[in-house]
């Protein structure tokens, strides 16, 4: 062999075995086709060489030969806590011996190659799947992370293919659930059509009920996945469903994995081999290329339905529906300009479309940013606490690298600000809508202040964190900066000073503490600004009057209040209940935060003719910032430190 033929090979066999920085490691991923599809779990890295990645690589290593029974089912254990290692294979119930091997064998290596370092991961094949984990795994219904792939194909009579797929469902996962395999496959005919298959099966060593829920679980999937589709699959940790329509692509005789009897070694000669082992070697060579260079090509990932990871309980306080990065990137066309919403004090704002159609909005947090990470992981364990109408809906949220991204839905009117502060828009917002937006947001405060399992102060209430939905209802936005606390805790004194000139009450102007309190006199400001479609802090009507505040005060007193309201309303408002707003208005911004009231009595105050206490003068200042509002003080809630979560 030449010397030029020996250096293409050793070029060659160095390529294939560079690592591709994009497929480092993949968060969630199929090949084409979906043969194969993986989560590598981002709960945590080993390092290289350590006891758990021999541990890991033992137990792999003993899937040739090991089967606890003869279902093609395998688990183990292998070395001591905390690097201990729990493994799970399955094999489908149709493979016998030889192919249950050598998926195992095979998806084990894929498993190795395409989650390195992972201390969780999953490996889905068409054929077997292997699972492991540092974590307890065994006899545990497991639902996450879920994949869901449909058919590329229509079904050409959705009702009738729904008809015979329902019941065909339901009577194959009542059979898998109560065998001992839990496997179990059937067909039916759609009138006039094809037939329907399905396949379904769960890891043996669940229970009857834990089967059957699963599976249930699962077929529930199928309507958001694969309607109108002739096939589809699901696949979970503990249970997976299959179906499809035409030829049957399981084998529908019973099949044992039993290894088969050892047979007589065959001879070969020396010719044979000296001609067969080279040509083996290319093609080996030549296909490895191919593979390569098939995989080296950048490719975007689709959008990954379904919850597909979860946080810690004891640290972010719920579960959320974790996106990858990939994912989101897809779905905000890689962050475009055009799809960009805003700039928020941590990062733009993007607009997103799910393949389902949903609209959703993407906030990206900075990266480098300095003061980012906390606000953020602040913002991810207090927004899957709440549940309000006038409150956005988390929908999840992706930390992956240097990426940290929270996914809400998405307002397809914007915020307050772009209507309030407009002067082509104000007209837009008739009294009844800026009445009905004052006391929903009234509502959600109360809500965080008094209603929610925890008490929360948002500190940063401003009109552009109020968010409108179609029919202009308001919801509250942007938690980065909430501070949770007990509700023994009245008083929080904040380590860094966060929120907006113009709305931040005296007392954390001056020493930084902030209570919800502070939260209502914002919420003046914000009463005042939406009668008036003025900003407080560039208020600029008359040099007499440092601020909307100071204005909303000298008009009250000389009973003309009414004046400051809207002229774009031109008239056509109920004085009334403009006039209670005014006053609320006043009320909230007193210098003093026991002069405030509570957001249960701002609630009902809006919304009943009733005695109300009279305003004193207010805090009357355009709130310059200071320069001691840069120092940091501690963080301290009557002597119990606040846990910050997560680093710098």
């Amino acid at each position: 062999m030449s010397l030029s033929i020996i250096l293409f090979f050793l070029i060659l066999n160095f390529m294939i075995h560079l690592p591709n920085p994009n497929l480092a490691q993949p968060m969630y991923d199929c090949t084409e086709g979906a043969s194969y599809c993986w989560n590598c779990s981002d709960l945590g890295d080993y390092a290289a060489k350590n006891v758990y990645e021999e541990n890991l690589d033992n137990i792999l290593r003993a899937f040739s030969s090991n089967f606890e029974n003869d279902i093609g089912f395998y688990k183990a254990s292998f070395g001591e806590d905390p690097e201990r290692v729990n493994v799970i294979g399955l094999c489908r119930g149709d493979s016998n011996f030889d192919s249950c091997q050598s998926c195992l064998s095979n998806t084990s290596r894929m498993l190795s190659t395409n989650c390195p370092k992972r201390k969780e991961a999953i490996l889905w094949g068409e054929h077997c799947m292997v699972r492991y984990s540092n974590n307890s795994i065994f006899s545990i219904r497991e639902d996450e992370p879920i994949k869901e792939l449909e058919s590329p194909n229509n079904a050409s009579d959705v009702q009738q293919f729904n008809q015979a797929l329902n019941p065909l469902l339901n009577d194959t996962i009542s059979k898998a659930a109560s065998n001992v395999s839990k496997y179990a496959t059937g067909s039916a005919t759609v009138p006039n059509s094809q037939t329907i298959h399905a396949l379904v099966q769960c890891t043996p060593d669940l229970t009857e009920t834990q089967c059957s829920g699963c599976l249930q679980d699962s077929v529930s999937k199928i309507p958001d996945c694969c309607a109108g589709r002739d096939g589809g699959r699901v696949l979970k940790p503990s249970c997976s469903i299959r179906y499809e329509s035409g030829s049957p692509f399981f084998n529908s005789s019973p099949v044992s994995v039993s290894p088969k009897p050892s047979e007589p070694e065959k001879k070969t000669t020396l010719p044979i081999v000296a001609v067969v082992v080279p040509s083996v070697a290319v093609v080996i060579l030549i296909i490895s290329l191919y593979i390569f260079l098939k995989l080296r090509r950048k490719t975007k990932a689709g959008y990954i339905k379904g919850t597909v990871g979860k946080f810690p309980e004891e640290k972010y306080g719920s579960e959320l529906q974790i996106f990858y990065f990939n994912s989101v990137s897809v779905a905000t066309d890689d962050f475009s300009v055009q799809n960009k919403l805003g700039q928020g004090g941590y990062g733009p704002v993007y607009k997103g479309k799910l393949p389902d159609g949903t609209d959703i909005a993407v906030k990206r947090l900075s990266i480098g940013s300095g003061q980012g990470l906390e606000e953020f992981t602040n913002e991810m364990r207090t927004i899957s606490k709440l549940q309000h109408k006038n409150l956005i809906k988390l929908i999840g949220c992706c930390v992956e690298k240097e990426e940290k991204l929270l996914i809400y839905e998405f307002m397809p009117n914007k915020s307050l600000d772009h209507f309030i502060f407009d002067q082509g828009r104000r007209a837009e917002l008739d009294w009844a809508t800026r009445f009905n937006v004052i006391k929903g947001v009234a509502k959600g405060l109360e809500y965080l202040h008094h209603d929610s399992r925890v008490k929360i102060i948002h500190r940063d209430m401003k009109a552009s964190n109020i968010l409108l939905d179609e029919n202009m209802n308001p919801k509250i936005s942007d938690f980065g900066l909430a501070r949770i606390y007990q509700a023994t805790n009245d008083l929080v004194e904040t380590r860094r000073k966060a929120g907006t000139r113009g709305y931040m009450s005296p007392e954390y102007l001056r020493e930084g503490q902030c209570s919800e309190k502070s939260d209502v006199f914002s919420f003046g400001v914000l009463i005042l600004e939406i009668v008036s479609g003025k900003r407080n802090f560039s208020f600029h009507d008359s040099d007499q009057y440092t601020s909307l505040i100071a204005y909303a005060w000298h008009m009250w007193s000389e009973n003309k209040g009414l004046d400051m309201v809207d002229k774009e309303l031109d008239g056509s408002y109920s004085s009334t209940e403009a006039t209670r707003c005014i006053h609320m208005g006043l009320l909230c911004v007193q210098y003093h935060a026991k002069d405030r009231p509570t957001m249960p009595d701002v609630v009902f105050m809006l919304s009943n003719e009733t005695d109300r206490p009279q305003p004193k003068q207010p805090f009357l200042t355009s709130q310059h910032l200071p320069d001691q509002l840069q120092a940091e003080s501690k963080c301290s809630a009557n002597r119990v430190t606040l846990t910050t979560l997560g680093g710098r």
